[in-house]
C-alpha cells in the first residue's frame, strides 16, 4: 500500500516567489544578473588565482575552491528558479526535485566545512607564520578541500535518501521556489518524524562543529594580532580576516535564519527570502568581498589586465 502511495505522486509543483506579472520580469531582470554576476565573479577568481604566481598559496587554494563551489551551489537553484518565472505551472519532477535537493544541500554543507577550513588556514598564516608552508602542504589542503567535500556527500546521502523513501500520496504543491528538505517532506502522508531529526541533527552538527572551529581561529588570531607591534602588518591581518569573517557572518547568519528558529506556515514567506539570500546571492557577494578588501588580489588583478 505504501508503494502505491509513494507512485501517485510524479511531479511536484513549486509555488515560487509572487504570482504578480509585472513583479516576477522585474525579479527575473534581477536574479538573471546576480546569476551572471556569481559566474564572472567567481569564474574571473577562479582564472585569476590560476595565472598569478603570486597567489599560489594555501590561502588562495581555498579561495578557488571556495568559488569552484558556488558555482556549483548557485547553479543547482538558479537556473531552474530563472525559467519558472516564464511558466504559468512551475512543475518538477520527483526525481529533479531530490536530485535538485541533493546537489543543492551537498554546495551547503561542504561551504560550511569549507569556511571552517580557512578560518584554521588563517590561523595556521598568522599564528604560526614560520611554520605556514609545512603544516599547510599542498597534500594537506587537497585533504582538507575533500574531506569537505566528502561530509557534504554522505551527510546529505542519508536524509536525502530517507526523503526519496517517503510515500507522497498528494497533495503536490512545495511552498518554495525550490526543492527544500521541510516544505518538501511536509507533504508526504507518511511518518516523517525521522526526517526532520535527520535534518536537524546534521544540520545542527554541522553549524555547531564549524562554528567552533571558526570562533577557537579567530579567537587566537585575535590576541595574535593584538600583539602585532606594525600597525602595517596588523591592518594587512585584520584586512584578510574581515574579509573572511564577513564571508562567514553571510552565510552562516542565512543558514541559522532557516533552521535555528521554529517554522510555521505564516514565516514560509520570510523562509523564502532567507533562502533566496544565502542560496542565489552570497555565491555572487563570496568574489566581491575577497577581492575588494584584499590588496593582493587587487595587485594581481591589475598585472593581470596589464598582460
Amino acid at each position: 500500500m505504501a508503494r502505491e502511495n509513494n507512485t501517485q505522486v510524479t511531479e511536484f509543483i513549486l509555488t515560487g516567489l509572487t504570482d504578480h506579472t509585472q513583479l516576477q520580469i522585474i525579479l527575473f531582470v534581477l536574479f538573471l544578473i546576480v546569476y551572471v554576476a556569481t559566474l564572472v565573479g567567481n569564474l574571473g577568481m577562479i582564472v585569476l588565482i590560476w595565472c598569478s604566481p603570486q597567489l599560489h598559496t594555501p590561502m588562495y587554494f581555498f579561495l578557488s575552491s571556495l568559488s569552484v563551489l558556488d558555482i556549483s551551489y548557485s547553479s543547482s537553484v538558479t537556473p531552474k528558479f530563472l525559467t519558472d518565472f516564464f511558466r504559468k505551472k512551475k512543475t518538477i519532477s520527483f526525481a529533479g526535485c531530490f536530485t535538485q535537493l541533493y546537489f543543492y544541500a551537498i554546495g551547503a554543507t561542504t561551504e560550511c566545512f569549507l569556511l571552517a577550513v580557512m578560518a584554521y588556514d588563517s590561523y595556521v598564516a598568522i599564528c604560526n607564520p614560520l611554520l605556514y608552508l609545512v603544516v599547510m602542504s599542498r597534500r594537506k589542503c587537497i585533504l582538507l578541500v575533500t574531506l569537505s567535500y566528502f561530509a557534504g556527500i554522505i551527510c546529505n546521502l542519508v536524509h536525502t535518501v530517507a526523503g526519496a523513501r517517503l510515500s507522497y500520496c498528494g497533495p503536490n504543491i512545495i511552498n518554495h521556489f525550490y526543492c527544500e528538505g521541510p516544505p518538501l517532506f511536509a507533504l508526504s502522508c507518511s511518518d516523517i518524524s525521522l526526517n526532520f531529526f535527520f535534518i536537524y541533527l546534521f544540520v545542527g552538527f554541522n553549524m555547531i562543529s564549524t562554528s567552533l572551529i571558526v570562533l577557537t581561529s579567530y579567537t587566537y588570531i585575535l590576541f595574535t594580532i593584538l600583539k602585532i607591534r606594525s600597525a602595517k602588518s596588523r591592518q594587512k591581518a585584520f584586512s584578510t580576516c574581515t574579509s573572511h569573517l564577513t564571508a562567514i557572518s553571510i552565510f552562516y547568519g542565512g543558514c541559522a535564519f532557516m533552521y535555528a528558529r521554529p517554522s510555521s506556515k505564516g514565516t514560509r514567506n520570510v523562509d523564502k527570502i532567507a533562502s533566496l539570500f544565502y542560496v542565489v546571492v552570497t555565491p555572487m557577494l563570496n568574489p566581491l568581498i575577497y577581492s575588494l578588501r584584499n590588496q593582493e588580489v587587487k595587485n594581481a588583478l591589475r598585472k593581470f589586465l596589464k598582460k
